[in-house]
C-alpha cells in the first residue's frame, strides 16, 4: 500500500503547484519562464510514481516490453533535468538573445540525451525484468550501460545547476519574502538529497564496473533519498506560489492582527460599526472587517491616548537601539495598551475616572500588523499597560522582550 501511496505525495504537490500556476500561464502566455515552470511541474509530477516497482510491473505488462519502464522513467528524468537547467537560465536572466541561445543549446543537449536513452535501449539487450536494480544488473551490458550513464550524467547536470542557483539566491533573497526563501530552502535541500541519490547510484554502478558489489546503495539507500527529494522539490515549488498568493497574504495578516483586534473590539462595538460575518465569508472580507474593528477601536480610545506614555515608551525603545520607525511603532502600541487598560478599569469602576487629557496623542499611520506584533510581544508595551492603573511606568526592563 505504501509503495503506491507515498509516491503520490510529491506528485500531488507538483500537480497542485501546476494548478495554481496555470491561470498565470493563461494570462502571460508570452513569458517563457511561466511556460518552463509549468512544463517542469507537469513532467516532474509522475516520475516518482512511475519509478515504483508496482507501477513498473504494470507498465511492462501493458506494453509487452520487458523493462519498458527503464527508458520511460530515464527519459522523463532527463527531460526534467533539462527543464531545470532552462529554468535556471531564465531565472538568472541576462541579454534576451544570450538566454535564447543558451536555452536552445540546453534543449538540444538534453533532447539528444533523451533520444539517445531510447535508441540505446532499443539496440541493447535487457531480457530480464529488474524492478529495483536495473542500473547495477545491466551496468556492464553493452548499450544498456551507455543508456544508464547518459541518464546519470544528464540528471547530475540538471540537479547540480538547480541546487547551485537556488542556494545562491537563498543567500541574497530579501528576508521579508518568507514564502520565497522557504521555497528556495526546500529546493536546495531537495537538490542535496537528489545529489546524494545520484552519488549512491554512481557508486553502485562504478563498483559493478570494477568487480565489486554495492548494489544495496542502489536498492536500499537511493530510493528513499529520491522520494524525499521529490517531496521537498514539490513543496519548494508550491510554497512560493501559495505563500505569495493574495489569499495566503490576507490570511497571514488576518492572523497577525488578532491580538490587536481582541484588545480593541470591545471599544469598537461602541461605535456601532461592527458588521457580523458568516462562517463562509472570504478571508479578504474578514481581513477588511478586522481592520475596520481595529480602526474603530483606535478612534474610540483617541481621548485616552496619553502623549507622556508615548514619549516615555519611545525613549525607552530608542535607548535599546531600536530604529526610529520601530521605536515609534512600539510607542504607539504602548499608548494603545495603556489606553485600553485605563478605559476598561474606569468603566468597571475599579479606578476613578482620570481627568481628561488636554491634548491627547494622535497615533501615526503605521502598518497594523507591525503595531499588533509590538502590542503582543514588547515588554515596553507590557510595562506601559501595567503602569496605566498601578502608577508611573517603569519602561527600562531587560531588553530581551522588545
Amino acid at each position: 500500500m505504501s509503495d503506491r501511496i507515498l509516491p503520490l505525495l510529491p506528485a500531488s504537490l507538483m500537480v497542485l503547484a501546476l494548478l495554481i500556476k496555470l491561470p498565470k500561464l493563461r494570462r502571460d502566455r508570452d513569458r517563457p519562464l511561466n511556460r518552463t515552470a509549468c512544463a517542469l511541474l507537469a513532467v516532474g509530477a509522475p516520475i516518482n510514481f512511475l519509478a515504483t516497482p508496482s507501477t513498473i510491473v504494470t507498465v511492462n505488462r501493458h506494453t509487452g516490453v520487458v523493462n519498458f519502464s527503464a527508458p520511460l522513467v530515464f527519459g522523463l528524468c532527463t527531460v526534467f533535468s533539462g527543464l531545470c537547467v532552462v529554468l535556471v537560465l531564465q531565472w538568472r536572466g541576462g541579454p534576451p538573445a544570450a538566454v535564447r541561445r543558451a536555452t536552445r543549446l540546453t534543449t538540444a543537449v538534453f533532447g539528444t540525451a533523451t533520444a539517445a536513452i531510447v535508441v540505446l535501449f532499443v539496440i541493447g539487450d535487457a531480457p530480464v525484468e529488474r524492478l529495483r536494480d536495473l542500473d547495477t544488473y545491466y551496468a556492464t551490458t553493452p548499450w544498456i550501460r551507455e543508456m544508464i550513464v547518459c541518464f546519470l550524467l544528464a540528471h547530475t547536470m540538471g540537479t547540480s545547476a538547480l541546487t547551485w542557483l537556488c542556494g545562491k539566491w537563498l543567500t541574497r533573497a530579501d528576508r521579508a519574502l518568507r514564502p520565497l526563501r522557504t521555497g528556495l530552502a526546500l529546493i536546495v535541500v531537495a537538490g542535496v538529497m537528489d545529489l546524494a541519490y545520484l552519488a549512491a547510484k554512481w557508486a553502485s554502478v562504478v563498483a559493478r564496473w570494477t568487480g565489486h558489489d554495492l548494489v544495496r546503495l542502489s536498492t536500499d539507500v537511493a530510493p528513499p533519498l529520491a522520494g524525499a527529494a521529490g517531496l521537498l522539490l514539490g513543496a519548494g515549488f508550491l510554497v512560493p506560489l501559495v505563500g505569495g498568493s493574495a489569499t495566503w497574504v490576507a490570511l497571514s495578516q488576518y492572523r497577525r492582527l488578532r491580538p490587536l483586534w481582541k484588545a480593541l473590539r470591545g471599544f469598537a462595538a461602541t461605535q456601532g460599526r461592527a458588521v457580523p460575518l458568516t462562517w463562509w465569508s472570504p478571508v479578504g472580507i474578514r481581513l477588511i472587517h478586522r481592520e475596520s474593528v481595529i480602526d474603530d477601536g483606535i478612534l474610540a480610545l483617541a481621548a485616552w491616548c496619553d502623549p507622556r506614555v508615548r514619549d516615555a515608551a519611545y525613549q525607552a525603545a530608542r535607548s535599546r537601539g531600536l530604529s526610529e520607525a520601530r521605536a515609534a511603532t512600539v510607542a504607539d502600541a504602548a499608548v494603545l495598551a495603556a489606553a485600553c487598560r485605563l478605559k476598561a478599569a474606569a468603566a468597571s469602576g475599579s479606578v476613578p475616572a482620570p481627568a481628561a487629557i488636554a491634548r491627547p496623542y494622535r497615533l501615526g499611520r503605521r502598518p497594523l500588523t507591525a503595531l499588533a506584533h509590538a502590542f503582543r510581544t514588547s515588554d515596553i508595551v507590557a510595562a506601559a499597560r501595567d503602569a496605566a492603573t498601578h502608577g508611573p511606568p517603569d519602561l527600562t526592563p531587560d531588553p530581551v522582550g522588545v
